[in-house]
């Protein structure tokens, strides 16, 4: 998923992302221009999932 991808639709996606991880915070799922790595590393250590799996998971939303 390339940035601008997940900038313009990460709004969006953030709302089917908590429904799904009812225990992630809005700082976990905080996204700041430049930083995607961390976001998925955040989203990793809640989920469990690799950085792929995340990365497909929400190209799927």
């Amino acid at each position: 998923m390339d940035r601008l991808e997940l900038k313009g639709k990460w709004n969006e996606m953030k709302g089917k992302v908590k429904q799904a991880y009812g225990d992630l915070s809005d700082d976990d799922l905080r996204y700041e221009e430049g930083k995607d790595d961390e976001l998925y590393g955040r989203l990793q250590q809640k989920t469990g999932k690799t950085r792929d799996e995340v990365i497909s998971w929400l190209r799927s939303l």
